[in-house]
């Protein structure tokens, strides 16, 4: 099975009992500068594309998953992942849409989200949602860092990750490595290559096709749509 930071964030939250959260910690000085930095940087950016590299740790297997490929993001609330190793497989978030395309098994899911309950931590990557709303933010060491690592735990109990860690270059203030905690320990680790910036990504780059012959299963519509011919 593909993990992807899209698909482990989007899960919509299930209701948690309320619990005292403590004053938020206040980010040191060199911290809120970066993390500024970052928030301005993708806010001014309209589109980017990157190539990605996925390395998902199973904590409870201690063995790690590996794949890559090119992910889109494009303003507002857009983005598609297109795994090209070790096998091909598109997702395609598009507004209240996510959709799936595996052309081995030839088929084509769609199903519905709420990008408004979507975690800040996928959001801001396309100028959206406030990082230090969220999360407490602090700078860790790190020597195998080509940038600086932020922690980001969540201020409210979040059942869908446990903490963010966010490598980020402090000359362009973009994100070189995001990595999800899960539950239970799990790493799913995201490594961007060098981003193409607002080069005009076509709407349609944000719509799957499905081939001939390929089964089109649409959960908004809660019911399986015959092959397409």
């Amino acid at each position: 099975m593909v993990h992807v930071m899209m698909f482990l964030l989007f899960s919509q939250p299930r209701p948690v009992e309320p619990k005292p959260v403590d004053v938020k910690p206040a980010m040191t000085p060199e911290v809120k500068a970066l993390v500024d930095r970052v928030q301005a940087f993708y806010e001014k950016t309209n589109d980017f594309t990157a190539e990605f590299k996925q390395d998902y740790t199973y904590q409870a297997f201690k063995r790690t998953q590996s794949s890559s490929g090119k992910v889109t993001y494009a303003r507002p609330a857009q983005m598609r992942w297109d795994y090209q190793q070790p096998s091909p497989r598109t997702f395609v978030l598009s507004k209240d849409r996510v959709t799936m395309l595996d052309p081995e098994a030839m088929t084509l899911t769609t199903s519905s989200i709420a990008t408004s309950q979507l975690s800040a931590s996928v959001t801001f990557l396309w100028g959206q949602g406030k990082l230090a709303d969220e999360f407490s933010i602090a700078k860790k060491d790190c020597k195998d860092c080509k940038g600086t690592l932020l922690e980001l735990t969540p201020l409210k109990p979040d059942p869908r990750f446990q903490k963010v860690l966010l490598e980020v270059d402090p000359k362009s203030a973009t994100v070189l490595k995001s990595t999800v905690i899960d539950p239970d320990g799990s790493q799913n680790a995201i490594t961007f290559g060098p981003m193409q910036l607002n080069t005009g990504v076509d709407p349609s780059k944000f719509k799957l096709v499905p081939p001939p012959g390929t089964q089109v299963i649409d959960y908004t519509r809660l019911k399986p749509v015959a092959p397409a011919p």
